[in-house]
């Protein structure tokens, strides 16, 4: 990627805690190191140099609003609200797509996956270059981030409830990013998922450069 080029934009999903997900409080909100779940997988894409969206609610926003300015969090309404359907991956990933409209592409980043490296991250924003999906996957298996690009935008912004991007990467032709890393199917769904990511997951070299939980301006 060009440094002067207009890059994709990571949509960040934090809108809870999943329903297989049975520990106290929201599982984003959870201690990981040093901070939290949520900190950490925001901190790998701040670290990445990409422009980055968070689509939240009103329970998270103080842990993203540790790592990100706030004109970068979407908050959705809460569920069963007055005229607003039900919260799922679609409703997600469509507000944020929609938060910003006007960019070359868009990243879906799951918030739980506080191990997301920063360099795979721009390894599959540069893969959007020469297909309209990309994603990392490791030794065959699809993983996170999925890369969309422009031409998709009407779709995207369609999606509702739990409808997310299988669809999509059926549809169109897409760019795999055969990475070295396992962690790009790490996400959280449940208390032991937590634990395993806790014991395994070492200190990444960025991590170890960029300070954890500090506010951004507002």
């Amino acid at each position: 990627m060009s440094p002067t080029r207009s890059l994709p934009t990571v949509v960040v999903l934090a809108a809870g805690g999943g329903v297989r997900y049975k520990g106290t409080g929201p599982k984003l909100a959870q201690a990981f190191g040093a901070a939290s779940v949520l900190s950490h997988t925001l901190d790998a894409v701040v670290s990445s140099g990409l422009p980055l969206v968070v689509v939240t609610v009103a329970s998270l926003v103080e842990v993203a609003r540790s790592v990100v300015a706030s004109r970068d969090i979407v908050l959705l309404p809460p569920v069963g609200s007055a005229s607003r359907e039900p919260l799922g991956e679609g409703f997600s990933i469509a507000a944020g797509v929609g938060a910003r409209p006007h960019v070359p592409g868009w990243l879906i980043l799951p918030g739980d996956m506080p191990l997301v490296r920063p360099e795979t991250l721009r390894a599959v924003a540069r893969a959007l270059d020469a297909a309209p999906v990309a994603y990392a996957q490791y030794r065959g298996r699809q993983g996170f981030p999925v890369g969309l690009s422009a031409e998709l935008y009407s779709e995207l912004v369609l999606l509702s409830g739990d409808e997310g991007l299988r669809r999509m990467l059926v549809r169109y032709p897409s760019n795999p990013v055969e990475v070295s890393d396992p962690v790009v199917l790490d996400d959280i769904n449940t208390t032991a998922d937590l634990e395993r990511l806790r014991l395994s997951g070492p200190v990444m070299a960025w991590q170890q450069s960029v300070p954890l939980g500090q506010p951004n301006e507002a």
